[in-house]
């Protein structure tokens, strides 16, 4: 491996590092779980979801969904109710409280991540999100193309 592209994979790990431990900080007054946050955000964002599509959408099997909605429901963040297009199916809606709890872990998440990023200037920050972008979709493309491949194969 070049010696520049160890750095930029060193850097980047350690950013990652401390991003997370950013985001453990700022969900600490709450005491939750980083997976119930995401699912917090997600079901924020997205209204009502299935389990099915919340699993997808944050890339965990439906049995760690289930768990991180039971987790939730127990606290009183979530509710599920039959899917009114199919009643077979489950949908997970944010409660009130859900809800103010997801935009208080949203905006304190952002500020942690002001103070981190405080030593870009706004050219910067929008330029390293277009690259980070750019290198997802990519990713996620190659993704695709592998499971789809693996489809083909019967896999």
């Amino acid at each position: 491996m070049p010696v520049a592209d160890e750095n930029l994979l060193d850097s980047f790990w350690a950013v990652a590092r401390r991003l997370r431990h950013l985001s453990r900080d700022a969900l600490a007054p709450w005491d939750v779980a980083p997976s119930q946050s995401r699912a917090l955000g997600m079901l924020r964002r997205h209204g009502q979801l299935r389990l099915g599509e919340l699993s997808e959408r944050l890339h965990i099997v439906p049995r760690s969904a289930t768990e991180v909605v039971d987790g939730l429901q127990e606290r009183g963040w979530c509710v599920r109710q039959p899917d009114p297009a199919d009643r077979r199916a489950t949908v997970v809606t944010l409660t009130d409280a859900g809800r103010e709890l997801s935009e208080a872990i949203r905006a304190a998440q952002l500020e942690q991540a002001d103070k981190f990023f405080a030593v870009l200037t706004h050219e910067e920050r929008a330029e390293l999100a277009a690259t980070l972008g750019r290198l997802l979709r990519a990713e996620e493309g190659a993704s695709l193309t592998f499971d789809r491949a693996s489809e083909d194969r019967g896999q």
